[in-house]
């Protein structure tokens, strides 16, 4: 069963030639404007098999030459895979770390002597414990000592690290502000290991990875940027879209202390390594008519001619000869004949990608509509990877299917349970008191005294500490009751209203369990339930937490073993993907266009607001400031203002879709 198919979906979209050259002239042209060696990997599996080999490879020389592999490792969540193949690699092909000696990157501080977590806890959990290297060759910095002793240990430490001649390899990744270690904006190309003060955007990265079991301490010790850069070979990796805009700038970028990670672009024996999503920014991916000669297709076209309206602030039927000339666009001039040819064949395509009838409009020729007219009307699924997700991404959408007739399911695939706050339970449970009160059997007193068992325990919880499956039985009946109230607003059945519960997200914490083939079977028996003609899925796969991509992997991977059975509903099936709170679908890649009217997009913020739980005391609201539905107003009234500015139809607001073609 393939359950990591949203990694490829950037696939259907980007020829091979772009991110795996044929010969060392091909490659030297695409990649002219990238200052750092960057290997682009389809799948994030052949990436770290790639630098596993090398890593392996040095390890074995060492051990020829009885001499000892030191490699200084970072506990990011992107480095996991690696080490995942670095274990198997032990297990199932004999290889010895007996003479590898690690140091670890950063710790976390300050740490109380029984502190749970750690990261070189998190680097032996995850590695360390299962190869066979020798555990007095482990070195970290201590979390736990005094603050007068740091600079004393961060001395010690560097020294040690001569002591065994050098790091060989480094193993790294990269946070949104670009910080190596804990190496955060600001540090300087010749810092050493040193104590440091870790910003928002890291900690809450930081937050995934320690847990959720106990907050992240505001400090770090780290190794310095110097000392990253006194290793003899680095690698940093990266995977996924929410790292596509800061690897562009690492790679591509002027070497800045505001992002450390471009102090790398001076090291002579440095390699970035990512999977096509985080790559999708790069020059050479999304805007490969710089770099090289093409052999264009309709999305390379439209792509080029999006780029070259924004770039001159032109509407497409405004664009001249000139204007391709100038900005490297005359193999299209010489393609279609003239800009006018050009712009009329982009500026019908984008006007095909408009719709008033997401589900398909009933007698009408289908030509050059997004959907098909017939079947109508449709069965249809909304897969929601929260309870709120339906509404903020496609809450429009959702209505104008509904109103045109179709028959409309929305599975809620989480119970979004660690997203409630404690006052909404304290708030629900003087209801419940109140309610038994009036109603209830005052002889039993069962309700009373388990609201009693709650309240003490939400009075008495400190920071950190994990709810008991009661508390996230409550969450969950709160998200499950908006939810219902929401689809209620909506006009959707409540028999129609499908709360999945997948089992990967009842970890109680942040980080969740790994999706597996039970939550597949989950989505996989309610498809075949309703056998729909249209699935809407998450294609937000750079949400913060990851639960977006892991719902969205657990739906593709249903589809797939339905594909493979050869199932008889699903050629009749479109998939859509939307996207959510964070971003829009680029206007080159977008394929169904909704509008909204002021009326429609008021509604839609009606239905945003039946989620109270998830408007001001929501947790992960993030760095960004403005609520949900802000966040959902301005991200439609944005893409409706791209149309605009293109010269196409100007709309309120406008969602925006992506088809997905089953691999």
């Amino acid at each position: 069963m393939r359950l990591n198919l949203s990694s490829q979906i950037v696939l259907n979209k980007v020829p091979e030639a772009f991110y795996r050259p044929r010969t060392t002239v091909e490659r030297s042209e695409i990649t002219r404007m990238e200052k750092v060696p960057t290997d682009i990997y389809p799948k994030v599996e052949e990436a770290v098999k790639a630098i596993a080999t090398t890593v392996v490879e040095e390890i074995k020389r060492k051990q020829k030459e009885g001499e000892y592999c030191v490699l200084g490792l970072g506990t990011g969540t992107s480095l996991t895979p690696l080490y995942e193949e670095l274990i198997r690699m032990h297990k199932e092909e004999g290889v010895s770390f007996k003479n590898v000696v690690v140091f670890n990157a950063y710790e976390y501080f300050p740490l109380a002597k029984n502190a749970s977590q750690s990261a070189i806890g998190q680097l032996r959990e995850r590695f360390l414990d299962h190869v066979d290297i020798d555990k007095q060759n482990i070195f970290s910095p201590d979390g736990t000592i005094e603050q007068e002793r740091v600079q004393e240990h961060c001395r010690l430490y560097e020294q040690r690290i001569r002591s065994f001649d050098g790091i060989d390899i480094m193993l790294l990744g990269i946070g949104r502000m670009g910080n190596i270690a804990t190496n955060e904006p600001g540090s300087s190309l010749n810092s050493p290991s040193r104590i440091i003060l870790i910003d928002a955007t890291s900690r809450e990265e930081m937050t995934r990875s320690f847990g959720g079991s106990e907050p992240v301490p505001p400090c770090s010790i780290t190794m310095g940027v110097a000392t990253i850069l006194a290793a003899r070979k680095i690698f940093l990796t990266a995977w996924g879209e929410e790292k596509a805009e800061i690897i562009q700038k690492t790679v591509e970028g002027t070497i800045t202390d505001r992002i450390p990670a471009t102090f790398l672009q001076t090291h002579n024996h440095v390699h970035v390594v990512c999977d096509l999503a985080a790559a999708s920014r790069l020059t050479r991916i999304v805007h490969p008519w710089l770099v090289t000669s093409l052999k264009w297709n309709d999305k390379l076209v439209r792509s080029a001619l999006v780029w070259l309206c924004q770039k001159t602030k032109k509407p497409i039927l405004k664009l001249t000869n000139k204007d391709y000339n100038e900005n490297g666009l005359s193999e299209l001039l010489a393609l279609y004949g003239s800009a006018y040819n050009a712009n009329i064949k982009i500026f019908n395509d984008l006007q095909h990608t408009i719709t008033g009838w997401p589900g398909g409009k009933p007698n009408a020729d289908d030509t050059y509509r997004p959907e098909r007219a017939k079947p109508f009307p449709k069965r249809i699924i909304i897969f929601s990877p929260h309870p709120d997700d339906d509404v903020i991404s496609m809450g429009g959408t959702l209505q104008r299917l509904v109103a045109q007739g179709h028959e409309v399911h929305v599975a809620y695939e989480t119970s979004g349970n660690i997203a409630v706050g404690d006052e909404e339970v304290s708030r629900f449970m003087l209801f419940v008191k109140g309610f038994e009160e009036i109603f209830g059997d005052k002889k039993d007193g069962a309700i009373v005294k388990k609201v009693g068992e709650i309240e003490k325990f939400v009075a008495g919880k400190k920071e950190g500490d994990l709810d008991t499956r009661d508390i996230l039985n409550i969450k969950g009946l709160i998200r499950r009751g908006e939810a219902r109230t929401a689809s209620i607003y909506n006009k959707i059945p409540l028999d129609r209203v499908h709360f999945l519960d997948l089992p990967f997200y009842e970890s109680g914490k942040i980080e969740k369990l790994p999706m597996s083939e039970k939550d597949v079977a989950i989505v996989q028996k309610l498809i075949n339930e309703v056998k729909p003609h249209q699935i809407y899925v998450a294609g937000d796969l750079a949400d913060p937490h990851g639960t977006h991509r892991k719902c969205t992997d657990a739906v593709l991977a249903a589809i797939d073993e339905e594909k493979k059975a050869g199932t008889e509903w699903l050629k009749e099936c479109r998939i859509w993907m939307y996207r959510g709170a964070w971003a829009e679908w680029e206007i080159e890649n977008i394929e169904m266009c909704v509008p909204m009217s002021p009326e429609e997009l008021r509604a839609k913020r009606n239905s945003i607001l039946k989620h109270q739980s998830q408007m001001e005391s929501a947790p992960f609201l993030g760095n960004d400031e403005r609520l949900f539905w802000q966040r959902a107003e301005d991200r439609n009234r944005g893409t409706a203002k791209l149309y605009d500015d293109l010269g196409l139809a100007c709309y309120e607001a406008m969602e925006a879709f992506v088809e997905y073609k089953p691999l």
